[in-house]
């Protein structure tokens, strides 16, 4: 990877990571054409890191999060154009490399990120947090 350190992927409970070799792919190739720095708050999830987020009430995914496949990362982006770009250069990434479009968008109240994954056997989706 040219533009992370694998470290940002691992989990914050165990320190462990099991990303997704495409997936690491795909998010360095979009941080190359955003052509501006983001930062990764959420990468890879053991399961006893998702379990405690929906015990604490966090929105995350209803059966299995792609997070905890290695498919998945939350991104602190709070400038509306720069999400803006994110949101675009995804869709534009996914399309050419025939991937799965998933993103969340949450904004000042819900703590300024982006959620992107690439899930295999997902439709495509965009939410708000």
């Amino acid at each position: 990877m040219e533009h992370f350190n694998i470290k940002e992927f691992h989990c914050n409970c165990c320190n462990k990571e099991e990303m997704n070799e495409e997936f690491l792919e795909f998010i360095d190739a979009l941080r190359d054409r955003c052509s501006f720095p983001f930062r990764v708050t959420s990468g890879w999830r053991c399961e006893n890191k998702q379990k405690d987020l929906t015990r604490r009430g966090y929105k995350t995914a209803k059966n299995r999060s792609p997070h905890l496949d290695g498919f998945a990362a939350d991104i602190a982006i709070s400038d509306s154009v720069k999400r803006a770009l994110f949101v675009g250069y995804a869709l534009e990434l996914t399309h050419e490399w025939q991937l799965p479009f998933r993103v969340g968008i949450a904004g000042s109240g819900k703590g300024n990120f982006c959620h992107i994954d690439i899930a295999p056997k997902s439709n495509p989706r965009i939410w708000i947090y």
